[in-house]
């Protein structure tokens, strides 16, 4: 009770809950007139009957009347006195059956409600965290994000302005704080002079805004942000940003630089220094037909196969693992160790003269920076777009439909070999994906995904290769966070680093049996200024070494679980 009173106490003396306050006062004051002019006539129309009564049981008949409750005990016998009683029922019926209870909930407890949820959403970082991650925007990219912040056990805390969408989230689970994104005082609130970077994934215009606010609380901290169009990446710098991407622009980079060429030469795909790592397509190639064991590929070249792709599905190889036609290998090694591959599958290499030229499917941002990346590689494309040329008389870009059959045959699908997806829309992509797939069973289809729940759908509809834009943005950021500490080769196949744990120090590698326990292969070791790259397995690790590891996702999250003390000992 004591609760109800202080709550009741601090609504009315807000500002705005004084004047319902008001409100509610004179439509009480109506109310009460009401009783009063019904008891008064309630007098006058007995005398009319010969009845005589008490003003207190006036006020008594007109409340019974008005509630509806009417005990029957006091009656008219008049029609005159009957036509009363139901004027009485029926202004009673409107005004505290209907406008009473709605004035109420209105004035009263819609504004309680409210504040007990405002009580409820968090306004401030609490005192004590330090090294977080600040979000001032909430989308999938942001969730993906979220969840591998959590994975390393970095804090994190999403800036929401609106309160019910920050109700919505915190009853998920969420870390958020309520506050508006131009405001200097919620970065204040937010610790922005203690967090370890500010990640503003807003549309340019808000971003500028926010990027602007937050250097007028704090010069330091670390700002990640993204520019929707190329003239913006200049301002959010001027803004302030302490690194602008375009991750439009960056996935199609990406994705561009998956298609495997027109040989069987290994196509590198990321690096960790020296370290490399690179795809192999094996159709044509000596390596056909064999398994790992049979195919000696370490002993004879020194790269180490940590992972293949076979018709969209990510496995880790062992030494049975079959390699066919459609098997595209991924390789780790050293520059050298990757040109001794090259030379010893060489011979079976494809002559590009006789490969048609890439098709990319979609002109947006991606499909244009797919197109430039492809042209700077020296690789011949075609791009098929609905809508007008922005490229006007160029040969490359087909203007029509994707799924039109004669459109895509005159871009040359049927000489193509590989088809690049790039439209922003989910399910369109899974739609040409298919209808790809079977017009050229045999060619690499490369897909990008908005949203990771596609990206399965998208391997099961046919594509070789599917990107999702959500995870390249949280590479790119943890990357940052924590250097090389990640670098995504496929969705759902990840490279990362750790130290050992101390179970595990001391130990030559084949006696820890990390890859038994969580699934996850040691591909190289950095022990101080060197990197022992494919390390022997009789390699003793050390405390000071770092592991440099792959594994897929669920099996990078069993390691980061059992490893915990270790995997976060440099953050």
């Amino acid at each position: 009770m004591k609760f109800l009173v202080s709550q009741m106490t601090a609504l009315v003396n807000r500002a705005k809950q004084r004047s319902n306050t008001r409100l509610m006062n004179r439509f009480l004051l109506i109310l009460l007139g009401f009783f009063l002019f019904y008891t008064v006539i309630f007098h006058f129309v007995m005398a009319y009957e010969g009845q005589k009564h008490s003003w207190l049981t006036g006020l008594y008949w007109t409340l019974t009347v008005m509630s509806t409750l009417g005990f029957g005990d006091i009656t008219f016998t008049s029609d005159l006195g009957r036509l009363f009683s139901i004027i009485v029922m029926l202004s009673g019926v409107v005004f505290l059956l209907i406008v009473f209870p709605f004035t109420f909930i209105q004035f009263f407890y819609a504004p309680w409600l409210d504040a007990q949820n405002r009580a409820r959403a968090p306004r401030f970082v609490p005192e004590g965290v330090r090294g977080h991650v600040i979000l001032t925007h909430f989308d999938a990219v942001s969730l993906n994000l979220v969840d591998k912040l959590d994975q390393y056990g970095i804090p994190n805390v999403i800036l929401v302005a609106d309160l019910q969408q920050a109700l919505n989230l915190h009853d998920t689970g969420l870390n958020v704080v309520v506050g508006e994104v131009d405001d200097p005082e919620t970065y204040n609130r937010l610790r922005v002079h203690d967090a370890a970077m500010v990640v503003v994934m807003n549309d340019d215009v808000a971003s500028t805004n926010i990027i602007f606010t937050i250097r007028e609380v704090n010069d330091t901290v670390p700002v990640i942000s993204n520019a929707d169009m190329e003239d913006s990446v200049d301002i959010l710098d001027l803004a302030g940003s302490t690194h602008t991407f375009q991750f439009t622009k960056k996935l199609g980079e990406v994705l561009a630089g998956r298609v495997l060429g027109l040989n069987t030469k290994a196509n590198v795909i990321g690096a960790f220094n020296e370290l490399l790592i690179a795809e192999a397509p094996v159709s044509d190639s000596p390596l056909q037909g064999k398994t790992l064991a049979e195919s000696r590929l370490r002993q004879l070249t020194g790269v180490n196969v940590v992972g293949v792709l076979d018709k969209g599905q990510i496995r880790l190889p062992g030494p049975r693992t079959v390699i066919e036609a459609s098997t595209v290998l991924v390789l780790a090694g050293s520059r050298a160790q990757l040109d001794s591959y090259d030379m010893h599958v060489g011979a079976g290499q494809s002559d590009p003269e006789n490969r048609g030229p890439v098709l990319v499917l979609g002109g947006g941002r991606v499909g244009m920076s797919v197109a430039r990346t492809l042209a700077g590689r020296g690789i011949d494309y075609r791009i098929v777009e609905k809508k007008a040329p922005k490229i006007p008389g160029d040969e490359r870009l087909i203007i029509g439909s994707a799924s039109d059959l004669d459109v895509l045959i005159q871009a040359g699908i049927q000489d193509t070999p590989s088809i690049i997806i790039t439209t922003h829309d989910d399910d369109l992509n899974i739609f040409l994906t298919i209808y790809c797939r079977r017009l050229r069973p045999d060619a690499q289809i490369i897909s990008r995904a908005s949203l990771d729940r596609n990206v399965n759908t998208m391997h099961r509809a046919g594509a070789n290769l599917v990107m999702s834009y959500a995870s390249l943005c949280t590479t790119t950021i943890i990357n940052l966070l924590k250097p090389e500490k990640l670098l995504m080769i496929s969705e759902g196949l990840n490279i990362f680093r750790s130290q050992p744990g101390k179970a595990n120090t001391g130990k030559a590698l084949h006696d820890q049996d990390i890859r038994e326990e969580t699934g996850c292969s040691v591909i190289a070791i950095r022990r101080g200024e060197a990197m022992l790259i494919n390390p022997d397995p009789d390699t003793v690790t050390e405390a000071t070494d770092e592991l440099i590891l792959i594994a897929t996702a669920e099996a990078e999250k069993k390691f980061m679980e059992r490893y915990q003390e270790s995997a976060c000992a440099r953050k």
